[in-house]
């Protein structure tokens, strides 16, 4: 079991303050809040996005009753609460406690953990690895040493679809048929095949090793270790023997299409299927958050998943009243379909919630929707560019001057084209051209 909450939960402190890795890891948690200009923001960790009905309205009573009214997924399956009052970080605490949604208050903010969405669902995957995040969520908060963790280390977990497997992992788990999975650090072509069965306990070994090999509390991720990751597969490779693991070193290429499930109706087992929608920009009102759970709890298997693309996944659902229900959440203004104009655009908050945005990008992504591109489209406030995807895309940052437009694929950015001015259509025309 994991373990729970004390009956004194502390106030929630808001950033700037000391942490467990000390200065610089400024990730916003549930018991550490990040002052914006729209209030305190709390960032949920929801590990595998695996939600149950009960929590799903926890989160919606916690913004309707604290925050702004809205939930914002991130791309990695978390949930954050904007326009919270700082002076309500206890009951925030207590009721994400009770509900299970904070089962470590030494361990809330490792626990970043995403995992393929359609796991078990579509008979795509080499192994359904449904358990994985639950075993390595009690694994991590269990360890006393995983607490020195960043808030940015990230934990993968892909059933062999490579979909995960692509989106920048410290340590990614990849099943590989049903008994094996493959080890992977940060992103190496090399990794280690261990038994499916202990691949959980495995990635742990794999980030306690990691903050041995740390030389100093700056070294966020693996990528930020200066000899690289090799040394530090070697030493999980030995930790591996020394725990009983008979790891196997083989070069397998790094997946490089981080592509989501498609939406829609997912045909699934034994007259079942699941729906894949998105969220427009990745925030929900609760009428909205309400239907989902509505249908999770009515309809579904009682399980709402967070995707690392903002969109969510329902279980379970009839076949037969599969399309009437998707109907239903597309009426309400949730992306049902590929076609959408929204598919693919995202945004991180911009103006007026974030005082170093220089636009209101939401607004302007909204007014430049047209055609579906080729490729997705991220708008940012300014050049931190948070939230950003990963993968191919096109980057459209606010500027003093405008925006800047430019190619991001295999890590690299493509010289950007400047549209000076206001945002209007001579923007909407060069992002879409853009997009292809």
């Amino acid at each position: 079991m994991l373990a729970a909450m004390p009956p004194s939960v502390p106030q929630p402190a808001l950033s700037g303050d000391e942490s467990a890795r000390g200065r610089g890891d400024a990730c916003p948690g549930t018991l550490r809040l990040h002052r914006a200009d729209d209030g305190a923001l709390a960032r949920v960790r929801v590990p595998g996005g695996l939600l149950s009905v009960g929590q799903a309205d926890v989160l919606r009573d916690v913004a309707q009753r604290l925050g702004d009214g809205e939930l914002h997924l991130t791309s990695r399956g978390n949930v954050q609460l904007r326009g919270l009052r700082a002076d309500r970080g206890s009951e925030l605490a207590r009721m994400l406690a009770e509900s299970g949604l904070l089962p470590s208050e030494r361990h809330e903010r490792v626990r970043n953990v995403v995992a393929s969405p359609l796991s078990g669902l579509d008979g795509l995957g080499e192994r359904d690895i449904r358990p994985w995040p639950a075993v390595l969520d009690e694994l991590l908060c269990a360890s006393d040493r995983a607490t020195a963790l960043s808030g940015r280390f990230l934990f993968a977990l892909d059933d062999g679809r490579g979909d995960v497997a692509a989106l920048g992992g410290d340590v990614t788990l990849t099943a590989r048929g049903e008994d094996q999975a493959l080890l992977r650090i940060g992103p190496a072509d090399d990794a280690v095949l261990i038994p499916a069965a202990r691949a959980p306990q495995a990635a742990l070994i794999a980030a306690e090793a990691f903050l041995e090999q740390a030389p100093d509390a700056s070294s966020w991720r693996v990528t930020d270790l200066p000899g690289g990751v090799g040394p530090l597969l070697d030493a999980v490779q030995l930790r591996l023997r020394q725990a009983g693991f008979a790891p196997t070193r083989i070069t397998v290429p790094l997946p490089q299409d981080a592509a989501g499930p498609a939406l829609g109706v997912v045909p699934g087992p034994r007259d079942t299927a699941a729906l894949s929608v998105g969220l427009p920009l990745g925030s929900v009102g609760a009428a909205q958050w309400t239907a989902l759970a509505d249908i999770a709890r009515h309809h579904g298997s009682g399980e709402l998943r967070l995707t690392p693309w903002r969109g969510v996944v329902l279980p379970g659902v009839g076949r037969t009243a599969a399309a009437q229900l998707l109907a239903d959440l597309g009426a309400l203004g949730l992306i049902t379909a590929s076609d959408s104009p929204w598919t693919g655009v995202g945004a991180c908050i911009g103006r007026p919630g974030c005082a170093k945005a220089l636009d209101d990008v939401r607004g302007t992504a909204q007014a430049a929707l047209g055609p579906v591109g080729a490729l997705p489209v991220y708008w940012s406030g300014c050049e931190r560019r948070c939230g950003h995807p990963h993968g191919e895309w096109i980057d459209v940052v606010a500027t003093p001057e405008g925006h800047q437009i430019s190619r991001v694929h295999g890590g690299k950015r493509d010289a950007p084209a400047s549209i000076p001015g206001s945002p209007g259509a001579a923007l909407a025309a060069a992002v879409a051209a853009a997009r292809g």
